[in-house]
Formats: structure tokens, C-alpha cells, sequence
């Protein structure tokens, strides 16, 4: 891995003297104006993002975890206290409360969490203002993981380099979805990608000001989502391991170079520990299977329940089948249908362009890290998930997408790098940027389900859940159904919400056996995951909404029908 004393300086870009064709001056002054505006370009992007991703707050109701999470922030603003559920640190949640709970909305002390969610963003007559509130919370944590593309950029390729990565990270459409949103999988996104950079930039120079910042990133991240305390040593481990074989260092001084940064590593560890403690307010009490009183035991806890989570399973859908314990392959062939194809493109030819340079420095970059390592950390996360038996959603690997937007900005450069010589390689990144953003601009507003042309028309096919239907098209539905004059639906939500104040005509739960007359909604996760649950009972059963038509589709993600039998 890199040391202090292995860091090169960045030297100038030697500019060659052969003939060029009339697009290489072109693509060597968008270079070179990007690396003179790089910050600037950054921000441009970031901003840009924060606004498409401010759009949609309004657009959509509530998804199924996020009146869960707001609960439990609130309780812990409101009340001091965060007993709701331990099995998520506060930090994402406190943050998603903080808008609400500053404009006047305080806890209900229900005794179950979603229900004081609910309680909190109908309370008032303020659910559209009291939602936005809450979302708004995770956009510094959207910020945040922009900008740690950038610094990552900046070391792993050069300031264009960083440039492409932010752009590209800005337009995945699942990034915008889950930045959107009052979940925690974007703060765990975007303080794994600063704990990571920050334990780098302590290895290439240890001293007191990197240390602190390990502490600072490392304590945060913990202090997001419980996959971190996975994700963070696997990415490491893997790190280490590829740089031993390819550096294949003495033992006596690389041993020293580990003594050295003891100290440092203890700040590190020092400054974690108050950050986590203070996060759970510096409780101090007795965890379930430890046999003394310990700072945070809500942490422990927490931890506890994600491993028995994680044992037990969680009911997963994918290419038509159900699981408990969910499939190896789930996150690859997720990845392969919800990522743009331009992106897709991308990252392949990034990875080809690094396996030219033997995995070391992309191309001609002089720069202060092998590439390799934006290689290695998402790999470690993505064997980690693979190995997991909760496939619930592509959002639980969503700390690789900055690795996934550095892999392609790789692939774009190398491009405008080869276009200097080859037409094709041009006409390639013009297609390929044109393409993502072009896709990524189409998906507005609906990120959340967004998916490829590989998925087809249909693609609850392949899966269906957080990636596709997560209660979020309730609100479009109640507007549907008013400007069809609907007196009455038959509807089952698969989220707790209060329909009559979306709009909903009178209404009822939906039978098992068949539509009733008149108007009949169906989410398609209710149809995919609850009602192809009784073909685990009875193989080889049919649902309704398996053999009739609908009439149209609300949003992406609910299917109307119409029976003949009631206006």
C-alpha cells in the first residue's frame, strides 16, 4: 500500500510532438480547462444533482423504511433516547429528523416505530412539507460522497479525471433515487468513501492531522449503517493483500512501517470511540450477551440483530423465485440490469485500460495511487454482499458506486487520451457521455425503478422490492384515480399510509382469489413478493394479476385494472 515514502510528486503531462488530428488540440484544451476549473466543475455538478434530487421529494409518498427511521431520529432528538430499533445507528436517521423536528414536529411516543413515523409526517396537514424536510436531510451526505469522488479522482487519475468520475457518480440514477430519500444507505456511501480515502492518505503519511481525520471519518462511518464494520475491513484486507503480492516488501521494513503508525492509529481509534459514544449519547449500560456495563450497548446490540437478520434471511425475489437466503449472483445480475448501459460501457473499458497498465496506473497518469485500489475496494464489498442472505435491494451496495463512477471516468479519459490518435475513440466517449446523461435526464424523476434495456418492459421479471416498487407511487395512484372519477378501489398498500389523505376515493382490501368489480390496484412488490408467496405452499399456483392485463401502469411500479361491474 502506499507509504509517504512511496508517493511520487504529480509531474507535468509530457505533450508529445507527432501530428495530431484537428479534434486533438480540442480534446487536449477540454483537458486542460478542466483541470485548470476542476473544483469549480465539481461543485457545478454537485449542485446540479442536489436539484434533480430536490425535485423529486414532492413527486412521491413515503417508501416503506423511511417513517421508520424518522421515528427513531426523533426519538432520539426529541426524547434523548433511541430505543425504537438498534439494528440502525442514529446518525443517517437524526439527520432525516432534523428538518421536521426544527419545524415544530415533535414524537408521539408510539409504541411501534412506523406508526410514530406516520404519525409525524401526517401530523399538522404538513406531510408534503414535513417529507421534504426530512429528505432534504441525507443531501449532505450526498455532498459529502461527491466530493470524496473528487479527492478520490484527483489521486487516482488527475483533476479531468476527477471531473468525469463526479459526473458520472452524479448521474446514476440509483445514486439520485437513495440521496433522495430518508434511508441511511447514502450516509453509509458517503462516510465509507471518506474512511477509506482518510485511511490512505494516513498510510502514505502518518502524522497527527491524518489520524484525526481516520478517527473523525472512521467514527461517522460506524455510526451510519452496521455493513460498514464489514465493508471498511474487507476493503482494507483485500487493499493490503494485492499490494504484498505486487510489492512484495521486506518484513523487517514493512514491520517498521507498521510500529511507526501505531501512535497514529491510536488517535485514530481514541477519536472514533468518542464520536460513536457520543453519537448514542454517551449511553452506558449493559448489551445482551456481554457480561459487564459498556459505553454504547445499543451498538452492540444493533450489531446482534443484523447478524441475526442476516441468519434467518429476509424474503428476496429474483428471475421469478423466492428466497429466504437469498442467491449468490443477486447483486451482479442486479448491477448488470440497473446501471446505465453507457456506464456499463465505461467501467468496461476502464478495467480494460487498467489491465493494460497491469493494474498500476491507468494510461499515461502520473498519478499518486495505483489504480488498482479503486478496483480492489469494491470488489472486497461486492464479495462481502455476495455472500450475505439479505437481497432485499442494489441500495446495500451502494458504497460502490464511487469506485464504480472512478472505474468509468478511468474508461472516458483513456478514451480522449486514444481520440487524440483514433477517430473511433472520440466518436466512443461522445456516444457514452451523451448516452448517460441522456438516460440519466429521461429517468427524471423516477431513479428508484429506473433500470436498462437489458430488463425489458418488464422489469419485475428480474426484481422487484427497493429496486423497482417500494411504496413510493401511492400518492401518483390517488391522483390517477381522481382524474378517472374512481367512487371506489379495491387496493392493498404494501406500506403504512393513510389513503384518504392522498386523495383515495372510498376503498377496501384486496381478495386473494380475484379482482372485484370496478377499479382494482396492485403494487407490483405486493404482487411479486406476498401474493407469489403462496406458491411456496402451492407450487405451481397463479395469482390474479399473473393472468389478466392491466389496465395501465401508475408510475412504474402499480398496475390498475378495471373490471367490468362497477362504474
Amino acid at each position: 500500500m502506499p507509504t509517504g515514502r512511496q508517493t511520487p510528486a504529480r509531474p507535468k503531462r509530457a505533450r508529445t510532438q507527432s501530428p495530431q488530428p484537428e479534434s486533438a488540440p480540442r480534446l487536449d484544451r477540454i483537458e486542460r480547462f478542466a483541470d485548470r476549473h476542476a473544483s469549480r466543475l465539481a461543485i457545478a455538478l454537485i449542485l446540479v444533482g442536489s436539484l434533480r434530487i430536490a425535485a423529486t421529494y414532492t413527486v412521491f409518498n413515503h417508501t416503506s423504511d423511511e417513517p421508520a427511521h424518522i421515528a427513531c431520529g426523533m426519538q432520539w432528538l426529541d426524547q434523548h433516547i433511541y430505543e425504537y430499533e438498534h439494528q440502525h445507528p442514529p446518525l443517517t436517521r437524526v439527520m432525516v429528523a432534523i428538518g421536521p423536528y426544527l419545524a415544530g414536529a415533535r414524537g408521539n411516543r408510539q409504541n411501534d416505530m412506523t406508526i410514530e413515523g406516520d404519525t409525524i409526517l401526517y401530523g399538522g396537514n404538513h406531510y408534503d412539507l414535513r417529507l421534504a424536510l426530512s429528505r432534504a436531510g441525507n443531501l449532505p451526505f450526498f455532498w459529502l460522497a461527491c466530493w470524496m469522488v473528487f479527492l478520490w479522482g484527483r489521486k487516482l487519475l488527475n483533476d479531468a479525471g476527477a471531473v468525469v468520475a463526479v459526473l458520472i457518480f452524479t448521474m446514476i440514477p440509483t445514486v439520485l433515487a437513495h440521496a433522495g430519500l430518508s434511508t441511511t444507505d447514502m450516509g453509509v456511501t458517503a462516510c465509507l468513501t471518506a474512511a477509506l480515502y482518510a485511511f490512505l492518505r494516513f498510510v502514505e503519511s502518518p502524522n497527527a492531522r491524518t489520524a484525526a481525520w481516520l478517527g473523525v471519518a472512521g467514527g461517522l462511518t460506524i455510526l451510519t449503517k452496521f455493513s460498514a464494520l464489514v465493508y471498511f475491513p474487507a476493503a482494507i484486507a483485500l487493499t493490503a493483500a494485492v499490494w504484498i503480492y505486487r510489492a512484495r516488501p521486506s518484513v523487517g521494513p514493512l514491520m517498521c512501517d507498521i510500529r511507526s503508525r501505531i501512535p497514529g492509529a491510536a488517535i485514530s481509534l481514541i477519536l472514533a470511540f468518542f464520536i460513536i459514544w457520543a453519537g448514542y449519547r454517551f449511553s452506558f449500560g449493559r448489551a445482551p450477551g456481554l457480561p459487564l456495563r459498556t459505553p454504547f450497548p445499543e451498538l452492540f446490540s444493533g450489531v446482534q440483530a443484523v447478524m441475526r437478520h442476516n441468519a434467518e434471511g429476509h424474503l428476496a425475489y429474483l428471475l421469478g423465485q423466492l428466497r429466504m437466503d437469498g442467491w449468490w449472483y443477486f447483486f451482479p445480475v442486479v448491477l448488470a440490469v440497473k446501471l446505465p448501459l453507457a456506464l456499463l460501457g465505461l467501467i468496461a473499458i476502464g478495467l480494460v485500460a487498467a489491465m493494460m497498465s497491469r493494474i498500476g496506473h491507468p494510461g499515461e497518469f502520473p498519478s499518486a495511487w495505483p489504480f488498482w485500489i479503486a478496483i480492489a475496494m469494491p470488489l472486497a464489498m461486492l464479495i462481502v454482499a455476495m455472500s450475505a442472505h439479505i437481497n432485499i435491494g442494489l441500495r446495500h451496495i451502494l458504497p460502490i458506486f464511487p469506485f464504480l463512477a472512478l472505474i468509468g471516468a478511468c474508461g472516458a479519459i483513456w478514451l480522449a487520451r486514444s481520440g487524440a490518435r483514433n477517430a473511433w475513440a472520440r466518436w466512443t466517449l461522445a456516444a457514452a457521455v451523451i448516452w448517460l446523461c441522456g438516460t440519466s435526464l429521461a429517468a427524471h424523476p423516477d431513479y428508484l425503478p429506473y433500470f436498462n434495456a437489458i430488463a425489458g418492459n418488464d422489469p419485475e421479471r428480474i426484481v422487484v422490492d427497493s429496486d423497482l416498487d417500494w411504496g413510493q407511487d401511492i400518492k401518483r395512484l390517488g391522483a390517477r384515480l381522481r382524474e378517472l372519477n374512481a367512487e371506489f378501489v379495491t387496493f392493498t398498500p404494501t406500506i403504512t399510509t393513510s389513503l384518504s389523505l392522498h386523495g383515495f376515493p372510498p376503498h377496501q382490501q384486496s381478495a386473494w382469489d380475484g379482482p372485484d368489480p370496478g377499479w382494482n390496484a396492485v403494487q407490483i412488490s405486493e404482487w411479486k413478493l406476498y401474493r407469489m408467496g403462496l406458491q411456496m405452499r402451492q407450487p405451481g399456483a397463479k395469482t390474479w394479476p399473473d393472468v389478466i392485463q392491466p389496465t395501465e401502469r401508475v408510475g412504474r411500479s402499480i398496475l390498475l385494472y378495471h373490471v367490468p361491474g362497477r362504474n
